[in-house]
Protein backbone atom coordinates (compact mmCIF):
# COMPACT_ATOMS: atom_id res chain seq x y z
CA UNK A 1 0.00 0.00 0.00
CA UNK A 2 1.27 3.54 -0.43
CA UNK A 3 2.19 5.57 1.85
CA UNK A 4 0.59 9.01 2.02
CA UNK A 5 2.28 12.38 3.14
CA UNK A 6 1.66 13.45 6.39
CA UNK A 7 -0.47 16.33 6.98
CA UNK A 8 1.32 19.91 6.70
CA UNK A 9 -0.09 20.56 10.57
CA UNK A 10 1.65 17.25 11.63
CA UNK A 11 5.09 17.68 9.64
CA UNK A 12 5.13 21.46 10.89
CA UNK A 13 4.03 20.45 15.00
CA UNK A 14 7.16 17.52 15.08
CA UNK A 15 9.61 20.28 12.70
CA UNK A 16 9.11 23.47 14.85
CA UNK A 17 9.99 21.36 18.10
CA UNK A 18 13.57 22.48 17.09
CA UNK A 19 13.31 26.01 17.47
CA UNK A 20 11.69 25.90 21.57
CA UNK A 21 14.10 22.92 22.77
CA UNK A 22 16.30 23.20 25.50
CA UNK A 23 19.94 22.30 24.95
CA UNK A 24 19.31 19.21 27.86
CA UNK A 25 16.15 17.06 29.59
CA UNK A 26 17.24 17.62 33.11
CA UNK A 27 13.50 18.05 34.14
CA UNK A 28 9.85 18.15 32.99
CA UNK A 29 10.34 21.84 33.33
CA UNK A 30 12.72 22.55 30.54
CA UNK A 31 9.87 21.58 28.50
CA UNK A 32 6.73 24.02 27.39
CA UNK A 33 3.08 22.22 26.98
CA UNK A 34 4.09 22.35 22.79
CA UNK A 35 7.08 20.30 23.15
CA UNK A 36 5.56 17.47 25.31
CA UNK A 37 3.18 17.30 22.94
CA UNK A 38 5.67 17.60 19.89
CA UNK A 39 7.36 14.54 21.87
CA UNK A 40 4.41 12.91 21.96
CA UNK A 41 3.75 13.16 18.06
CA UNK A 42 7.32 12.11 17.39
CA UNK A 43 6.92 8.72 19.41
CA UNK A 44 4.06 8.05 17.87
CA UNK A 45 5.85 8.18 14.33
CA UNK A 46 8.75 6.34 15.12
CA UNK A 47 6.44 3.39 17.19
CA UNK A 48 4.88 3.02 14.36
CA UNK A 49 7.63 3.22 11.42
CA UNK A 50 10.65 2.43 13.69
CA UNK A 51 12.26 0.80 10.36
CA UNK A 52 12.30 4.50 9.03
CA UNK A 53 14.20 5.99 11.91
CA UNK A 54 17.25 3.70 11.70
CA UNK A 55 19.71 5.78 10.28
CA UNK A 56 18.47 8.86 11.96
CA UNK A 57 21.48 8.87 14.44
CA UNK A 58 24.13 7.42 12.30
CA UNK A 59 27.66 8.25 13.32
CA UNK A 60 26.16 10.05 16.89
CA UNK A 61 27.39 8.50 20.66
CA UNK A 62 25.55 8.08 23.44
CA UNK A 63 27.27 7.30 27.06
CA UNK A 64 25.39 6.80 29.92
CA UNK A 65 26.97 7.40 33.47
CA UNK A 66 24.64 5.35 36.35
CA UNK A 67 25.06 5.46 40.14
CA UNK A 68 22.00 3.66 40.76
CA UNK A 69 20.97 -0.21 38.99
CA UNK A 70 18.70 0.00 36.27
CA UNK A 71 16.78 -2.58 33.77
CA UNK A 72 14.38 -0.37 31.70
CA UNK A 73 16.47 2.92 31.89
CA UNK A 74 19.70 1.85 30.65
CA UNK A 75 18.35 -0.72 27.61
CA UNK A 76 15.78 1.21 26.07
CA UNK A 77 18.53 3.87 25.99
CA UNK A 78 21.10 1.26 24.54
CA UNK A 79 18.31 -0.55 21.82
CA UNK A 80 17.07 3.51 21.14
CA UNK A 81 20.62 4.42 20.41
CA UNK A 82 21.27 1.51 18.10
CA UNK A 83 18.02 1.39 16.39
CA UNK A 84 18.36 4.95 15.06
CA UNK A 85 21.98 3.66 13.92
CA UNK A 86 24.00 5.28 16.75
CA UNK A 87 26.36 3.19 19.14
CA UNK A 88 26.06 3.84 23.26
CA UNK A 89 28.80 3.51 25.96
CA UNK A 90 27.88 2.45 29.52
CA UNK A 91 30.02 3.48 32.23
CA UNK A 92 29.33 1.34 36.07
CA UNK A 93 29.01 4.42 38.84
CA UNK A 94 27.45 2.33 41.03
CA UNK A 95 30.78 1.66 43.06
CA UNK A 96 31.01 5.49 43.55
CA UNK A 97 29.87 8.74 42.48
CA UNK A 98 30.73 10.42 39.10
CA UNK A 99 32.79 13.24 40.66
CA UNK A 100 34.82 10.96 43.05
CA UNK A 101 37.68 10.69 41.16
CA UNK A 102 37.33 13.87 39.05
CA UNK A 103 35.86 17.68 39.20
CA UNK A 104 32.66 16.99 37.43
CA UNK A 105 33.69 19.95 35.54
CA UNK A 106 36.34 18.62 33.93
CA UNK A 107 34.66 14.94 33.01
CA UNK A 108 32.57 17.29 31.43
CA UNK A 109 34.90 18.96 29.13
CA UNK A 110 36.02 15.48 28.08
CA UNK A 111 33.51 13.92 27.47
CA UNK A 112 32.08 17.08 25.27
CA UNK A 113 35.02 16.18 22.81
CA UNK A 114 34.24 12.74 22.05
CA UNK A 115 30.63 12.14 23.04
CA UNK A 116 27.40 13.72 21.24
CA UNK A 117 24.83 13.09 24.18
CA UNK A 118 24.93 12.30 27.99
CA UNK A 119 23.07 10.16 30.19
CA UNK A 120 22.90 10.38 33.73
CA UNK A 121 20.94 8.68 36.59
CA UNK A 122 22.44 10.11 39.90
CA UNK A 123 21.69 10.09 43.68
CA UNK A 124 22.15 14.06 43.59
CA UNK A 125 19.80 16.04 41.20
CA UNK A 126 22.42 18.21 41.11
CA UNK A 127 25.11 16.47 39.46
CA UNK A 128 22.72 16.45 36.66
CA UNK A 129 22.33 19.87 36.55
CA UNK A 130 25.76 20.57 37.00
CA UNK A 131 26.94 18.32 34.09
CA UNK A 132 24.56 20.21 31.79
CA UNK A 133 26.06 23.42 32.84
CA UNK A 134 29.45 22.85 31.83
CA UNK A 135 29.09 20.14 28.90
CA UNK A 136 28.42 21.39 25.35
CA UNK A 137 26.39 18.41 24.55
CA UNK A 138 22.67 17.83 25.34
CA UNK A 139 22.41 16.04 28.99
CA UNK A 140 19.44 13.73 29.22
CA UNK A 141 18.23 13.23 33.30
CA UNK A 142 17.67 9.33 33.34
CA UNK A 143 16.71 9.44 36.94
CA UNK A 144 17.38 11.24 39.89
CA UNK A 145 16.37 11.83 43.67
CA UNK A 146 14.57 14.50 42.42
CA UNK A 147 12.88 14.08 38.87
CA UNK A 148 12.56 11.26 36.50
CA UNK A 149 11.02 13.21 33.14
CA UNK A 150 11.35 10.44 30.99
CA UNK A 151 9.53 7.65 32.70
CA UNK A 152 6.49 9.86 33.20
CA UNK A 153 6.56 11.52 29.59
CA UNK A 154 6.33 7.46 28.48
CA UNK A 155 3.68 7.13 31.43
CA UNK A 156 1.88 9.96 30.19
CA UNK A 157 2.00 8.91 25.90
CA UNK A 158 1.34 5.23 27.25
CA UNK A 159 -2.33 7.15 28.88
CA UNK A 160 -2.63 9.06 25.57
CA UNK A 161 -2.42 5.54 23.68
CA UNK A 162 -5.21 3.95 25.51
CA UNK A 163 -7.66 6.93 26.37
CA UNK A 164 -6.97 9.72 24.06
CA UNK A 165 -7.62 13.42 24.89
CA UNK A 166 -5.53 13.61 28.61
CA UNK A 167 -7.09 16.88 29.48
CA UNK A 168 -10.61 14.82 29.77
CA UNK A 169 -8.27 12.15 31.80
CA UNK A 170 -7.49 12.07 36.23
CA UNK A 171 -4.65 9.76 37.56
CA UNK A 172 -4.17 9.49 40.90
CA UNK A 173 -1.11 8.49 42.09
CA UNK A 174 -0.62 6.47 45.86
CA UNK A 175 2.07 6.20 47.60
CA UNK A 176 5.21 8.16 48.39
CA UNK A 177 5.81 11.58 47.12
CA UNK A 178 9.10 10.95 45.14
CA UNK A 179 10.57 11.60 41.75
CA UNK A 180 8.65 9.89 39.79
CA UNK A 181 5.32 11.72 40.82
CA UNK A 182 7.53 15.20 41.02
CA UNK A 183 7.80 14.30 37.08
CA UNK A 184 4.20 12.80 36.79
CA UNK A 185 2.88 16.31 38.17
CA UNK A 186 4.95 18.18 35.83
CA UNK A 187 3.75 16.85 33.01
CA UNK A 188 0.26 16.82 34.05
CA UNK A 189 0.26 20.09 34.99
CA UNK A 190 1.90 20.98 31.60
CA UNK A 191 -0.80 18.78 29.24
CA UNK A 192 -3.65 20.40 31.08
CA UNK A 193 -4.70 16.95 33.03
CA UNK A 194 -5.91 16.22 36.15
CA UNK A 195 -3.97 14.34 38.93
CA UNK A 196 -5.24 13.21 42.62
CA UNK A 197 -1.97 12.43 45.03
CA UNK A 198 -2.86 10.53 48.32
CA UNK A 199 0.29 10.32 50.70
CA UNK A 200 0.67 9.61 54.03
CA UNK A 201 1.79 13.10 55.86
CA UNK A 202 4.84 14.22 55.94
CA UNK A 203 5.37 11.67 52.95
CA UNK A 204 4.29 13.95 50.24
CA UNK A 205 5.82 16.01 47.24
CA UNK A 206 8.09 18.18 47.26
CA UNK A 207 6.49 21.95 48.01
CA UNK A 208 8.67 23.59 45.55
CA UNK A 209 7.46 21.22 43.03
CA UNK A 210 3.71 21.43 43.83
CA UNK A 211 3.54 25.26 43.26
CA UNK A 212 5.93 25.09 39.86
CA UNK A 213 2.89 22.74 39.04
CA UNK A 214 -0.27 24.73 39.48
CA UNK A 215 1.65 27.60 38.51
CA UNK A 216 2.00 25.93 35.13
CA UNK A 217 -1.36 24.78 36.08
CA UNK A 218 -3.01 28.18 35.68
CA UNK A 219 -2.00 28.24 32.06
CA UNK A 220 -3.29 25.43 31.00
CA UNK A 221 -6.39 24.10 32.93
CA UNK A 222 -4.41 21.38 34.98
CA UNK A 223 -6.23 20.14 38.13
CA UNK A 224 -3.67 19.24 40.70
CA UNK A 225 -5.31 17.74 44.05
CA UNK A 226 -3.42 16.51 47.62
CA UNK A 227 -5.13 14.16 49.88
CA UNK A 228 -3.82 11.51 52.61
CA UNK A 229 -7.06 9.11 52.02
CA UNK A 230 -6.06 7.27 49.30
CA UNK A 231 -9.52 6.08 48.34
CA UNK A 232 -10.56 10.08 47.66
CA UNK A 233 -7.89 10.14 45.70
CA UNK A 234 -8.80 7.25 43.44
CA UNK A 235 -12.36 7.39 43.36
CA UNK A 236 -13.28 7.51 39.63
CA UNK A 237 -10.12 8.15 38.41
CA UNK A 238 -9.05 6.65 34.72
CA UNK A 239 -5.76 5.10 35.77
CA UNK A 240 -4.21 4.39 39.40
CA UNK A 241 -0.55 4.75 39.71
CA UNK A 242 1.84 3.51 42.63
CA UNK A 243 5.70 3.15 42.95
CA UNK A 244 7.91 1.58 45.74
CA UNK A 245 7.75 3.34 49.30
CA UNK A 246 11.17 3.27 49.37
CA UNK A 247 13.34 4.77 47.02
CA UNK A 248 16.98 4.00 46.42
CA UNK A 249 19.13 5.55 48.54
CA UNK A 250 16.57 5.17 51.53
CA UNK A 251 16.91 1.65 52.18
CA UNK A 252 17.72 1.89 55.96
CA UNK A 253 13.61 3.86 55.98
CA UNK A 254 12.03 0.63 54.86
CA UNK A 255 10.92 -0.78 57.61
CA UNK A 256 9.02 2.13 59.16
CA UNK A 257 8.14 3.02 55.81
CA UNK A 258 6.57 -0.32 55.16
CA UNK A 259 4.47 0.12 58.40
CA UNK A 260 3.75 3.84 57.59
CA UNK A 261 2.05 2.93 53.60
CA UNK A 262 0.68 -0.16 54.44
CA UNK A 263 -3.06 0.88 53.91
CA UNK A 264 -1.72 2.70 50.73
CA UNK A 265 -1.27 -0.56 49.12
CA UNK A 266 -3.02 -0.77 45.53
CA UNK A 267 -5.07 -4.38 45.91
CA UNK A 268 -8.78 -4.79 44.65
CA UNK A 269 -10.37 -3.42 47.39
CA UNK A 270 -8.77 0.42 46.23
CA UNK A 271 -9.22 -0.48 42.39
CA UNK A 272 -12.84 -1.07 42.91
CA UNK A 273 -12.81 2.87 43.79
CA UNK A 274 -11.78 4.08 40.43
CA UNK A 275 -13.24 4.07 37.44
CA UNK A 276 -14.60 0.49 35.49
CA UNK A 277 -12.82 1.67 32.68
CA UNK A 278 -10.25 2.39 34.76
CA UNK A 279 -5.80 0.93 34.56
CA UNK A 280 -3.18 0.48 36.65
CA UNK A 281 0.48 1.85 36.09
CA UNK A 282 3.64 1.35 37.70
CA UNK A 283 7.22 2.74 37.26
CA UNK A 284 8.85 -1.00 38.18
CA UNK A 285 10.24 -2.91 39.46
CA UNK A 286 7.41 -3.82 41.48
CA UNK A 287 7.76 -5.17 45.43
CA UNK A 288 4.88 -7.22 45.07
CA UNK A 289 3.30 -7.44 48.42
CA UNK A 290 3.77 -4.38 49.17
CA UNK A 291 2.92 -1.12 47.52
CA UNK A 292 1.01 -3.33 44.87
CA UNK A 293 -0.71 -6.96 45.18
CA UNK A 294 -0.49 -9.57 42.59
CA UNK A 295 -3.61 -9.52 42.19
CA UNK A 296 -3.77 -6.24 40.58
CA UNK A 297 -0.04 -5.86 38.79
CA UNK A 298 -1.19 -8.81 37.00
CA UNK A 299 -4.68 -8.56 36.05
CA UNK A 300 -6.16 -7.18 32.61
CA UNK A 301 -6.05 -3.65 34.16
CA UNK A 302 -2.34 -3.62 34.50
CA UNK A 303 -0.73 -1.96 31.83
CA UNK A 304 2.88 -1.35 33.36
CA UNK A 305 4.17 -3.55 30.54
CA UNK A 306 2.70 -0.71 27.79
CA UNK A 307 4.41 2.00 30.01
CA UNK A 308 7.97 -0.49 30.11
CA UNK A 309 8.09 -0.33 26.30
CA UNK A 310 7.48 2.93 25.44
CA UNK A 311 10.23 4.24 27.31
CA UNK A 312 12.03 2.76 23.99
CA UNK A 313 9.93 4.88 21.86
CA UNK A 314 9.59 8.08 23.89
CA UNK A 315 13.56 8.17 24.37
CA UNK A 316 14.14 7.90 20.93
CA UNK A 317 11.76 10.66 19.90
CA UNK A 318 14.13 12.79 22.77
CA UNK A 319 17.71 11.73 21.34
CA UNK A 320 16.28 12.58 17.55
CA UNK A 321 15.15 15.61 19.33
CA UNK A 322 18.23 16.91 21.52
CA UNK A 323 20.49 15.46 18.84
CA UNK A 324 18.94 17.39 15.66
CA UNK A 325 19.82 14.33 14.13
CA UNK A 326 17.42 13.42 11.10
CA UNK A 327 15.15 16.24 11.64
CA UNK A 328 15.67 17.67 8.38
CA UNK A 329 15.43 14.62 6.86
CA UNK A 330 11.99 13.33 9.11
CA UNK A 331 10.36 10.58 6.81
CA UNK A 332 7.30 12.21 5.33
CA UNK A 333 4.84 9.22 5.89
CA UNK A 334 1.59 8.70 7.17
CA UNK A 335 1.56 7.03 10.67
CA UNK A 336 -1.83 5.27 9.59
CA UNK A 337 -0.37 4.15 6.21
Amino acid sequence: MTRQPLAATEIASIADARGFWSRDLVSIRDLSPGEVDAIFDLTALIKARPVDFRTALSGRQLVLFFEKPSLRTRLTFEAGMASLGGVSFFVDQTGERIDAREKLSDIAHNLERWIDIIVLRTFAHATVEKMAEYASVPVINALSELEHPCQALADYFTLRERFGKLQDLTLAFVGDGNNVLHSLLLTCASLGSSIRIATPPSYGPDCDIVAQAREIARQTGATIELFTDPREAVSGADAVYTDTWTSMGHEREAKQRAMVFAPYQVNRELMVESALHAVFMHCLPAHRGEEVSDAVIDSTQSIVFDQAENRLHVQKAILLLLLGGGMGRLPIRSVHA
